[in-house]
């Protein structure tokens, strides 16, 4: 079966725009490159024509973003490409369908969850990018955190033709709580799933549940997002490769493999395929 990865990065570090990319991370301070995840897919699916990926930025930048849909110009197994665009830039429409110009371009992700404002994505002269995000058929990323998912509430029911997914669950604390514990969390992104417009990326969830990951969390938590979420409006993302800080992408691979398993087969196509070609629009 065809396989796609929804939320996956490549970076260059010499690039000199991944702000949030230090030493520290030592896991991660390296080049990332098509290159590099090549021996991983061919490990997990015998050739990458059986695997396709959607390609996320990871940096506030139109100049990344356009790095990006480079690197999808030259390798097929890339079919997407979430960029990025400055809300608050009197430019930003132009910026929009200048970038759509390329048949990669799928989506925008602000980077809700650094941004200092928690309700940020509110403001009213946002209004006009959601509305050409429609108007283009172009899709929103939400990498929000908990205490956004009010806020993203807000936002499904002010533009209900706006395809939403809720990017890694909206990073629960996988780490501090039992799935069952984590109470407003499981209350509020719940509420999410009212909108027929909004969907869930069962991605980062390794790297939420911290080092030396309980799995048997992690599948409680994986088990309440299929309980809510109808399998086509759930989709999968390795999130490589940061889940390296953690984990790994064939541990993560293998995790989600199980749980998807159990599934129907018309649920595992929705999730490992047919979402991500719906919500995004890719031409496989």
């Amino acid at each position: 079966m065809l396989r796609i990865d929804t939320h996956q990065h490549f970076w260059k570090l010499s690039r000199g725009d991944y702000g949030w990319l230090t030493e520290d991370l030592t896991e991660l301070y390296r080049d990332f490159l098509p290159k590099d995840v090549k021996p991983i897919l061919d490990q997990l699916t015998g050739t990458t024509s059986s695997y396709k990926t959607v390609v996320v930025q990871a940096a506030p930048t139109l100049e990344e973003t356009k790095f990006l849909l480079s690197l999808a110009c030259d390798h097929d197994f890339i079919v997407g490409v979430v960029g990025w665009v400055d809300f608050d830039n009197s430019d930003v429409l132009s910026d929009l369908a200048e970038l759509n110009k390329s048949p990669y371009f799928t989506a925008v992700r602000p980077m809700i969850q650094n941004i200092e404002d928690d309700d940020w994505m509110l403001n009213g002269r946002f209004d006009k990018v959601f509305k050409s995000l429609i108007d283009l058929d172009l899709s929103f990323d939400a990498l929000v955190l908990p205490k956004h998912l009010g806020q993203l509430n807000i936002i499904a029911k002010r533009y209900p033709k706006l395809r939403i997914v809720i990017d890694h669950c909206a990073k629960p604390a996988i780490q501090e709580k039992s799935c069952q514990e984590n109470q407003q969390w499981s209350a509020d992104i719940k509420e999410l799933t009212q909108h027929k417009n909004v969907y869930c990326k069962l991605s980062g969830l390794m790297t939420e549940a911290g080092q030396n990951p309980d799995v048997e969390r992690i599948e409680q938590y994986m088990d309440y997002i299929f309980s809510i979420f109808p399998a086509n409006r759930v989709m999968w993302g390795s999130d490589w490769p940061v889940v390296n800080l953690t984990s790994d992408y064939q541990k993560w691979y293998a995790l989600a493999e199980k749980k998807i398993n159990q599934l129907s087969s018309l649920e595992q196509a929705q999730i490992w395929v047919n979402t991500a070609k719906d919500f995004y629009k890719l031409a496989l």
